[in-house]
């Protein structure tokens, strides 16, 4: 199903389908093109908001997590990309080493595991499961609900590679978000395909860089295809640290200016919801210290009782309105990449109805799987816009490859070898 859109203004959003559909054949060589001289990242999952009037990424992750949502039928794309993709870094590979989270914190975590373990055993390879948590000293073995077990074994250093005792990987994926900075285990490994690379970490990365890159994406394809490219990106600004007042003004002013800039554009289009900004963490994963405001007045107010993010680096974001409804409840599309290919998604719900509402920051939140039964994934040009799920969804994997895309500017531009050889 297509989740209800509860605003009137579903002109602009409908016309952008229409408009992707019509262009579909543009839009696949724009794609190619793109990939013949960027390498995409290996897997990304890509937040989206739809407000009826705009359809923009709010968050990319390059160590996506969730994979356990997908149903059934999106698990045979998620297997040909993965061979695609190994096939393409490493033909010969025939182990691969799984690097999760240190610290599993339940069913979902591991069950999320047990999938990636599953995709890529499909794939033809051999999978285990290492953890680099200095804590773990032995091999656990974790039993799930549906009774499949999955085994964590202590990742080993042996010279210049990392393996398991009995099992030496020429490939080791990396599903962890690497929040306390890059362990010296992982750090000189010239004989292994480490993917991601160590710089697509949370202490090298910064949403701003990304945000930054996607603009300049989102400029060219909107050109391309004959639109305002605001309509698919969100407008942003970051502020850098300071010292007591002086990073509050930082603050303020970059809030005033993606305010001011919102405001027109509203204007401009004739909408007439009141604009607000998302302040994130720029250098962090965490996004539990999320702010939201209308106005630069209420940040005296957020900072006295201290509902800012703990960084003292920031990125102030448009805030883009969820119309999307799942009986109800606010919904935001999740769409999952792997290689350079949408393999599937979710929608991140929330029982809250206010349109402001930030899914991700919600420990409550459920995931329902996007409409994505058997073949019906593929577009169903004719369709009157908003009627068809598939439709909708190829509209979803556009703007979701877009920032896959904007991540692979952002790799390559922090990428240390291309740096010395600058």
């Amino acid at each position: 199903m297509v989740p209800h859109l509860i605003t009137a203004l579903t002109g602009p959003i409908n016309e952008l389908e229409q408009r992707m559909l019509d262009a579909m054949p543009a839009i696949e060589r724009w794609f190619r093109l793109e990939w013949m001289e960027h390498t995409p990242p290996f897997y990304t999952s890509v937040a989206l908001r739809n407000a009826g009037f705009k359809l923009a990424p709010v968050d990319t992750s390059l160590f996506p997590h969730g994979w356990h949502n997908l149903t059934p039928e999106m698990l045979p794309l998620a297997v040909q990309a993965a061979m695609a993709a190994i096939e393409k870094i490493c033909p010969e590979a025939r182990n691969l080493l799984i690097i999760p989270e240190n610290h599993l914190r339940g069913p979902s975590d591991l069950a999320d595991v047990a999938q990636l373990q599953h995709i890529f055993n499909l794939a033809g390879l051999n999978v285990r499961v290492g953890s680099i948590d200095p804590e773990l000293k032995k091999s656990i073995s974790y039993t799930l609900p549906g009774g499949e077990s999955v085994e964590v074994e202590p990742a080993l250093r042996l010279r210049r590679r990392v393996g398991l005792k009995h099992f030496d990987p020429c490939t080791i994926l990396l599903n962890n978000e690497l929040t306390a900075g890059a362990p010296g285990i992982l750090e000189e490994l010239y004989e292994q395909y480490l993917l991601p690379p160590l710089q697509a970490g949370w202490t090298v990365r910064r949403r701003s860089r990304h945000f930054q890159s996607y603009e300049d994406v989102g400029k060219r394809f909107g050109k391309m295809l004959g639109i305002d490219h605001w309509l698919i990106h969100p407008i942003s600004a970051n502020a850098e640290a300071g010292s007591g007042k002086k990073s509050l003004d930082a603050l303020r002013a970059a809030v005033d200016l993606v305010l001011t800039k919102v405001r027109r554009k509203y204007k401009e289009y004739g909408i007439g919801e009141k604009p607000f900004v998302v302040i994130k963490a720029d250098d962090a994963a965490d996004s539990a210290g999320v702010a939201l405001l209308r106005d630069v007045r209420e940040l005296e107010a957020l900072a006295e009782d201290a509902r800012l993010p703990r960084s003292g680096h920031w990125l102030v974001q448009e805030g883009v309105l969820t119309q999307e409804r799942m009986h109800e409840a606010v919904a935001e599309p999740v769409v999952y990449t792997m290689d350079r290919y949408v393999v599937g998604g979710v929608y991140r719900v929330h029982a809250a109805t206010d349109a402001t509402a930030v899914v991700a920051c919600s420990h409550d939140a459920r995931y329902v799987p996007l409409a994505f039964e058997h073949s019906t994934h593929l577009p169903q040009p004719g369709v009157r816009p908003g009627a068809s799920a598939p439709n909708r969804f190829y509209m979803y994997g556009v703007v979701a490859r877009l920032a896959m895309l904007a991540a692979s500017y952002e790799l390559e531009a922090t990428d240390p070898e291309l740096q010395e050889l600058a």
